[in-house]
């Protein structure tokens, strides 16, 4: 017959791999006051993408929607200028 007393819980720690909310990154273009993202600072949209020449996610890069979005039109600018490969090795 089960006790009436509950089972007490177990901590959590958090999960592995999982960044804290509390430590969110923020903005780097909002920190330099950048109002658009140029398409020809290859440098910096070199960053923003990952290895196989994929967009990184806000949740990586840190960045707020607005400039997300531009991010996104930047590098594909520079994709169809030839600045940026289509695709990784």
């Amino acid at each position: 017959m089960p006790s009436s007393r509950p089972t007490p819980r177990r901590e959590k720690k958090g999960k592995a791999g999982v960044a804290d909310p509390s430590r969110r990154r923020s903005c780097t273009f909002c920190k330099e006051k950048t109002d658009e993202v140029d398409f020809k600072d290859f440098p910096a949209l070199r960053r923003l993408t990952s290895e196989k020449g994929k967009i990184r996610s806000r949740r990586i890069t840190g960045a707020c929607p607005r400039h997300q979005n531009q991010v996104a039109v930047a590098v594909k600018r520079a994709r169809e200028m030839a600045l940026l490969p289509n695709a990784g090795r």
